[in-house]
């Protein structure tokens, strides 16, 4: 199963996919073989989608000599939404920290072993 992706088409830094468990980022779209005009793919698609799903290079389909569809893998499909998710996650922790809404770690450490005790504490705000 292959998935097919309507939009834009976004170059993201190598740098932005550090925590990929090992694994290298996607690669940048191979110009010579990673780019097909819809046509093309109308009439080669079976090929196409065999040879696409060993590959975690995207395809990106033209339509009128302008990008109009990226094919992937599942795999790479389910690593870019991977990806997305952590980024968002590490935005919205910037964006907590940025806003005063963390507490330190000593005051939640202190909280923590205070925990069972007869002077337990009040969690910190």
């Amino acid at each position: 199963m292959l998935f097919l992706l309507f939009g834009t088409i976004r170059s993201i830094s190598e740098s932005e996919f550090e925590f990929t468990k090992g694994r290298p980022p996607m690669r940048d779209i191979n110009v010579s073989e990673g780019i097909v005009p819809l046509g093309q793919f109308k009439s080669k698609a079976s090929k196409i989608i065999r040879d696409l799903a060993g590959s975690d290079e995207p395809l990106v389909i033209t339509q009128n000599g302008r990008p109009a569809a990226v094919l992937m893998s599942p795999t790479a499909f389910q690593e870019l939404r991977e990806r997305q998710e952590f980024l968002q996650a590490v935005a919205e922790g910037v964006a907590e920290s940025d806003s005063s809404r963390v507490v330190d770690h000593k005051r939640v450490r202190g909280w923590l072993e205070s925990w069972g005790s007869d002077r337990e504490k009040d969690s910190p705000r």
